[in-house]
């Protein structure tokens, strides 16, 4: 039978499996690549006293597709037979298991894992999540009736303030960078337009308890 082949793969590594130039070597491979913050305080699910056995995730975006062995192989030869564990093909959405890294993904939240600090991922030869999100029709709409929602509720006057208000707050709203909101209301300029408009009429001739700095009503 043949094997499933995709692009999207995440996997495991271990620390002390690995050379101490392994960065380096999977920049040579010359795909994008992001790698978690080393997970060493993640408790066993069987045993919720013990702590696993600290690793890194990682997200390997193959130039074409290929097969979960041959990913497995390449990882090897590059930095050892022991270093590479869990090969599989992302099929969740790419954004999820992005979060996932940092354990701000939902599954993690739902499971209360330790979170990790964004600051910590290592992103090399110019990996991009925006990038490898894909959304389809329902999903847009979603996130458009979710930004108008935001816009409404939070009486955001201008793109400026959206913007910012997503910087801020996008996660806890469950939406992502801008640059993919961007691509969402980019064919509804017009309505988004009118959303504006009202809330800034109604800041301007009816209310006063606006916060200009963040755009949020003010309690």
């Amino acid at each position: 039978m043949a094997k499933d082949k995709a692009r999207y793969f995440t996997f495991l590594l271990y620390p002390e499996s690995i050379p101490e130039d392994w960065e380096m070597k999977l920049e040579l491979i010359g795909v994008p690549i992001a790698v978690s913050p080393l997970h060493d305080k993640d408790l066993s699910e069987v045993d919720g006293q013990k702590y696993k056995k600290a690793h890194y995730h990682v997200i390997y975006v193959a130039k074409n597709p290929v097969t979960a062995d041959s990913v497995r192989k390449k990882i090897k030869q590059i930095l050892g037979t022991n270093s590479i564990a869990m090969v599989q093909i992302v099929v969740q959405n790419m954004e999820n298991m992005y979060l996932y890294l940092t354990h701000e993904s939902k599954d993690a939240i739902a499971k209360n894992k330790v979170k990790y600090s964004k600051k910590d991922i290592k992103l090399i030869n110019n990996f991009d999540v925006d990038r490898y999100i894909t959304l389809d029709v329902e999903e847009k709409d979603d996130m458009f009736n979710d930004v108008c929602d935001l816009i409404d509720e939070h009486g955001l006057a201008n793109i400026r303030e959206l913007r910012r208000f997503i910087k801020l707050h996008g996660l806890e709203y469950g939406l992502p960078s801008m640059k993919v909101v961007n691509s969402v209301l980019r064919s509804h300029t017009g309505l988004i337009r009118l959303y504006f408009d009202a809330v800034y009429q109604e800041r301007r001739y009816g209310r006063s308890d606006v916060d200009t700095k963040t755009g949020e009503i003010k309690e």
